[in-house]
């Protein structure tokens, strides 16, 4: 019987073989949704992980290193910076 903070659906249960040779049920963190555009394209480049885990990473590895990389898609960038240069 899984103990109670696993009961809940925020973890998945996940099969995993231990040395012995049993098949054990493990419980791991879901991964939230993939970063997206306000376009509602989904972000290159943006990890996908336990958010804890991603503070982690080095600067540039939570995001492409571009103007307003990690929170508009490369067709919404361009769209933006001409805009920019027009106003």
């Amino acid at each position: 019987m899984p103990s109670g903070r696993f009961k809940s659906r925020s973890f998945r249960r996940v099969r995993v073989k231990t040395p012995g040779g049993r098949t054990e049920l493990t419980f791991r963190r879901r991964k939230p949704s993939k970063a997206r555009c306000s376009c509602g394209a989904i972000l290159a480049g943006v990890p996908q992980g336990i958010p804890s885990r991603v503070n982690k990473l080095s600067k540039t590895e939570k995001r492409p290193e571009r103007p307003f990389g990690g929170e508009l898609c490369p067709r919404c960038m361009r769209a933006r910076i001409v805009e920019r240069a027009r106003g």
